[in-house]
């Protein structure tokens, strides 16, 4: 069901800065670019950390996002468990993706692989 942890949120003032210091200083290596989705990560790692340009993320967003195998059946059997999701699996227009709370109303993403 779910198959790993695709990239952790972290806000960040300007994210063009953020991206020269992750890759200059600490070495990670650049993976996006693209207008507010810019990440960065180790070499080889499948995780990625998201530079989140903004004050905050928004309320009870917890910058987690997870990836499953088949997203509906995902949804279809956590639903099923009595997860709570906040966004059924849909398109809005740069991906499909849906959203959960977990128990104590922190949101996390869960994207298919």
């Amino acid at each position: 069901m779910i198959t790993e942890i695709e990239d952790v949120a972290i806000v960040v003032s300007d994210a063009k800065k953020s991206l020269k210091w992750y890759t200059g200083i600490l070495g990670l290596e650049a993976r996006s670019e693209e207008g507010h989705w810019v990440t960065v990560a180790p070499k080889g790692s499948k995780t990625v950390i998201h530079l989140c340009e903004g004050d905050v993320l928004e309320p009870g967003n917890t910058g987690i996002a997870l990836k499953a195998d088949d997203l509906n059946r995902a949804y279809k059997e956590l639903s099923a468990k009595g997860v709570k999701f906040t966004h059924p699996p849909k398109d809005d227009g740069w991906g499909v993706y849906s959203q959960f709370e977990d128990p104590d109303g922190n949101v996390i993403w869960l994207n298919p692989s």
